[in-house]
């Protein structure tokens, strides 16, 4: 695949522009900074990538003064003290150093009690936490893909989990592959299950059009309020949104 990007200025504003084998023209601002993306068909020019952002520039500057003002998590060490997240609910770590398994386990809805090696360092106390966090997500996506598989009227011949810098989710609408954000097990239920509908859509309507809200409006019609309490909670160190 022929791809190139390069950066252009618009009203002081930096702009990423992708050139790929693509029909139209897509526009994104991601956290944490308001970074501002135009993916294009190879033969757009950078004129008319100017005048899609300026026809955009008060959408753009709303998402980036939104993204200044949400509220985010420190960078996580991993040390007894800390808090971490689980389906929206706050917890307090703590290390336990002991000779044996890495174990995790949750202790009266309030703390996180991390069982490692003397000497574990940050890193793989980390991998605990995330591998955790993995089996976590895992476990629930099967009772809600039969949950909502059957509405859509399709179904994910392949699914998985892994940490993405720039979405929540993603769906190859050939394969038929859905990949969702390892961090989705830090936030609220509903936000994962708005987010797995959301790629489970895309298996049928590729594209954010109106058919694709039309699919949504029909199925979840609160989509919208699961998706603002997803912007509002708050972002991970890394950089990563949908």
């Amino acid at each position: 695949m022929n791809i190139s990007s390069h950066h252009i200025s618009v009203s002081n504003i930096s702009v990423e522009v992708v050139r790929k084998p693509i029909k139209n023209l897509h526009l994104a601002v991601y956290p944490p900074d308001g970074r501002v993306r135009v993916a294009v068909p190879s033969h757009i020019s950078d004129d008319n990538v100017r005048l899609a952002v300026i026809s955009r520039l008060g959408w753009i500057k709303k998402q980036q003064a939104d993204f200044a003002a949400q509220p985010r998590q420190s960078e996580r060490v991993y040390i007894s003290g800390e808090t971490h997240y689980l389906w929206g609910r706050r917890y307090i770590l703590n290390v336990h150093w002991r000779h044996g398994r890495h174990e995790l386990f949750v202790k009266n809805n309030k703390v996180l009690d991390l069982y490692v090696r003397p000497g574990t360092s940050t890193e793989n106390r980390a991998l605990v936490v995330n591998e955790w966090y993995r089996a976590e997500l895992k476990a629930r996506v099967p009772e809600l893909l039969e949950k909502w598989a059957p509405r859509v009227g399709k179904a994910p011949p392949m699914w998985g989990v892994k940490k993405m810098r720039t979405k929540w989710g993603s769906c190859n609408a050939d394969s038929g592959r859905i990949w969702l954000n390892l961090e989705l097990a830090k936030k609220s239920p509903e936000c994962m299950e708005y987010i797995l509908l959301h790629e489970l859509i895309h298996l049928h309507e590729r594209h954010h059009n109106d058919r694709f809200r039309a699919y949504f409006d029909r199925l979840m019609p609160q989509w919208r309020l699961y998706r603002d309490k997803l912007k509002s909670e708050p972002l991970a160190h890394e950089d990563w949104s949908y």
